[in-house]
């Protein structure tokens, strides 16, 4: 049976690598270090990588490896797209080492964007330790995080990743811009769709084990000129508690805590009217009149007395008096 587990890593093109290597080990925390290849592999738990950053891949062009149960869904996964007529490729083992993966085939979505599907990922030689103190990154059976895509027309890609891949739909919104969410996990989502009448990377989620850890590197990239391309903000689906950093590579990452856990085998879809947001959240990359609507839905959000719970780990808490 085929199965997608989680978004594995993900590979962008940069110009530089500088500017990624400052970003990476000051504001975000993560793990930095140079391949055989010269590219920058970031690590954020005890895999070889999670983002990596390559300056030999084409302006604009990235990657999405998508981990799979193991051997056996990887191969029922190349039947499923020979099916559907999706052409792919077994790639080389030389590739799937540089990916740090046991074995990986790859193919474009309905948008041309470059998907691998791999299994066996190599753990790193050494323990994981942050560029700056941090609690630490949620990863594990959940994944890198997620990604959201900007593209062209959202129905093509929905069906492609729903009918084709096999993820499943958490929730969606039509306003202020068109989104869906799709889980494969217990995270909320693993891949989001905007339609926004272009393709492309909108932004890539990670999640971190302390609010401090956000709110700190909130302070970093206050001081940093034009870093912060959306403010602090709670996301009124998964619950989310970030902001989003603009990087070197013309897409922001969103720097989180507190993402809700869903049941995939009893969730049902639905769609939310109040917004992305409950508050905060900022978008200055959306033009301005849907900046405004999007504020007038927060603001509504506040009208109608919009609460939700906050999701906690076990025992990163204290309960305190109600008086």
């Amino acid at each position: 049976m085929m199965k997608l587990k989680s978004l594995g890593y993900v590979g962008v093109a940069a110009p530089s690598l500088e500017e990624w290597s400052s970003l990476s080990s000051g504001l975000l925390g993560m793990h930095p270090q140079r391949d055989s290849r010269g590219r920058l592999q970031l690590r954020l738990d005890d895999y070889q990588q999670r983002l990596a950053i390559d300056t030999a891949l084409p302006p604009g062009e990235h990657y999405y490896g998508w981990e799979t149960d193991n051997a056996d869904s990887l191969a029922a996964l190349a039947v499923r797209l020979d099916q559907a007529k999706v052409a792919f490729k077994v790639e080389p083992a030389q590739l799937a080492q540089q990916r740090g993966v046991q074995s990986l085939l790859s193919f474009r979505d309905p948008a041309g964007n470059r998907l691998e599907m791999f299994h066996g990922p190599i753990k790193a030689e050494t323990p994981f330790m942050p560029s700056r103190a941090l609690s630490g990154f949620r990863t594990g059976g959940l994944g890198l995080g997620h990604a959201v895509l900007n593209v062209a027309q959202v129905e093509p890609m929905l069906r492609f990743y729903m009918d084709v891949l096999g993820f499943g739909l958490s929730d969606y919104m039509l306003k202020p811009f068109k989104a869906y969410f799709l889980h494969l996990n217990s995270r909320h989502h693993s891949l989001a769709l905007i339609e926004t009448g272009t393709n492309g990377l909108h932004h890539i989620m990670v999640e971190l084990l302390s609010l401090d850890d956000v709110g700190q590197a909130y302070d970093i990239a206050l001081v940093e000129e034009e870093r912060i391309g959306v403010t602090l903000g709670r996301h009124s689906n998964d619950f989310m508690t970030s902001f989003y950093a603009r990087t070197p590579s013309n897409f922001m990452i969103e720097y989180g805590w507190g993402g809700r856990d869903i049941n995939p085998a009893t969730w049902q879809a639905h769609e939310f009217f109040h917004g992305a947001s409950l508050w905060g959240h900022e978008r200055y990359w959306l033009p301005p009149d849907k900046r405004k609507q999007a504020l007038e839905m927060r603001l509504q959000a506040a009208a109608d007395g919009c609460r939700a719970p906050v999701h906690v780990l076990d025992g990163n808490y204290k309960v305190m008096s109600s008086a």
